[in-house]
Formats: structure tokens, sequence, C-alpha cells
């Protein structure tokens, strides 16, 4: 997987013991490449939300295996010491809402996860501001994000999700809110930062304008996943 990517086997995870005992996943087999990005489908108690929070590191799961780019970050116990640092690092998230820091500007916005990671101020900024013209948003640079429309509080969602160049990204619902048109275009953006970057992403969804265009889906159901492989359209924005 070229050092970057993720791999999960046989990962699972147990609430409670003993006769209340609820397993939570049963059997979770997953592998994203660099530059793919993946449909993660499932009715509600499926075990998804579950799944997203062992990936992100945000709960222990009980068994399995996590490989993380080129490192085992989980393998019956967590193998990386600082797991704040990982998430944080490692691990990108997009949600169905933005969640920009309001008293920030956009740029800081993004700047901020390196920030916090040691990277002095102007490196940070100017990853950001990279990513911003990337993302076709460097004009809202120095805009509040109470000042930008849905579509571009997305983008620097996004933004702010890449500046750490993680080997993975988790994106939750995130064109739950958006029309057809504006849907379709974060999905484009995905793909094409998934591509530059070499980032695997897997987007949680239930939204159908959008499942259309993954080549790969991992269904999951009572916490076990079955993979299917998708039409992959092709769509015109």
């Amino acid at each position: 997987m070229s050092g970057k990517g993720i791999r999960i086997e046989g990962l699972r995870k147990r609430y409670g013991s003993g006769d209340t005992a609820v397993d939570a996943l049963k059997e979770v087999n997953m592998v994203v490449a660099p530059g793919e990005v993946v449909g993660l489908i499932g009715p509600s108690g499926s075990g998804k939300s579950t799944l997203l929070k062992c990936l992100g590191a945000v709960i222990e799961p009980s068994a399995g295996t996590m490989i993380l780019g080129d490192e085992t970050i989980y393998d019956g116990q967590w193998k990386v010491k600082d797991i704040r640092a990982l998430r944080r690092d490692k691990i990108g998230f997009v949600f169905q809402a933005p969640y920009l820091i309001p008293f920030l500007d956009v740029t800081d916005n993004v700047a901020l996860p390196p920030m916090l990671g040691g990277v002095a101020n102007k490196q940070a900024r100017s990853s950001a501001l990279a990513l911003l013209e990337a993302l076709d948003v460097q004009h809202r640079a120095k805009a509040m994000p109470s000042q930008l429309s849905g579509g571009e509080q997305q983008r620097v969602a996004i933004a702010r999700g890449l500046v750490n160049r993680p080997p993975v990204i988790l994106a939750d619902e995130p064109t739950a809110p958006l029309d057809s048109e504006r849907a379709l275009a974060v999905i484009k953006i995905l793909n094409d930062m998934a591509k530059k970057f070499e980032t695997a992403i897997i987007v949680v969804t239930h939204d159908e304008k959008i499942i259309p265009t993954f080549k790969r889906i991992y269904h999951i159901r009572d916490g076990v996943t079955y993979e299917e492989k998708g039409e992959g359209r092709a769509f015109e924005l």
C-alpha cells in the first residue's frame, strides 16, 4: 500500500460483559488503498458509528488489527503511545457539519491542526493557503466562517482534514445537508484530493445521490462488513 492507506482485519467491539454484553462489531474487514474513495453504508444500529469511532481512535476495539499507512496502530491493543497525536496527525475528519471555529478566519481554521502539532505558524499557514487554492477557496482565505456559503464551509472543512496529509480521512455524511449539485461537487473534490495526496477516504453515507459514484462499497449489517463493487459512475459538474 506504498506506506499509506488503511487495512482492518477481524475488527470487533464488545460493550459490557457476561449476559449484558453487546457485540457492536463482530467481523469487520476493510482495505482502502491510497487515492481511493470508498463508501460505507448500513442501516441504523448496524455498527457504523462504532466502526467510525474505532477507525478514528476515539474508542478502543476489543479485538482485531488496524494498520494505518505502514504502521500497525492496533493489534489486540493500541500499539501507539500517543493516541491524541495519532488522531491529530494521521487521521483526517470531515463531518456532516463543518464545525469551523467561528472566531478564526478561514486560513487559521485550516492551519490550526498542524500548529497544535508543533508546526511553526508561518509553515502551517502556508500549507493551509496551498490547500485552499487547491480547493478553489483561496479568495476566502481571510473571511470568517459566518461569511461563507455552505459549500465553501465544507471545502474549508475538507482542507482542514487534509492539512496534515493524513493517510486516511473519515468523512461522516459529508453531503447530507447539500442539494444534488453541491453533493456531487463535494464527492468530486474528495476524489480529486484523494488522488492528489494519495489519501484513503472512507465516506459514511445514506445519501442516494452519491452512492453511484463509488467504485467500491462496504455494507455493514449487524456488525459484519460485506464488500460490493459499485457503479463508479462518472459525473459531470
